[in-house]
């Protein structure tokens, strides 16, 4: 049922906001650091070791997959409400970092494109 889904989910954002408020309060800071990346993790992680182990049933497979899309857009939506104005005014790293990965990921995407197609002709 996509209920467990939705269960999972939570758990998992519980836990990374608790492991990311955790590793802000060790390294000093006022807030979560990492704490959407760390419940994005375990959530590929429960989802990964339970279809190994095949202990959940196709509904519950099927809701944790719908919630592991839907996933995707509300990091985004957390993203958006981080302060960028302090990020930009506490100095040019913050930018120049960014515009950085940025631009590693546009130059990869014709790379990892190559990548897939050489991968996929090779399979019988």
């Amino acid at each position: 049922m996509k209920i467990y889904g939705v269960a999972v989910l939570a758990a998992c954002f519980l836990a990374g906001k608790l492991l990311g408020s955790f590793l802000g309060y060790l390294l000093e800071i006022d807030g979560d650091v990492g704490g959407v990346g760390f419940a994005m993790a375990l959530l590929i992680l429960i989802n990964t070791i339970a279809q190994k182990k095949d202990s959940i049933s196709e509904n519950t497979a099927q809701g944790i997959l719908f919630w592991s899309g839907m996933y995707i857009p509300i990091v985004v939506a957390m993203s958006a409400i981080q302060n960028v104005k302090a990020a930009l005014s506490g100095g040019w790293v913050a930018v120049i970092v960014g515009v950085g990965v940025t631009l590693a990921c546009f130059l990869l995407v014709p790379v990892l494109s190559r990548w897939g197609k050489l991968n996929t002709r090779s399979r019988p």
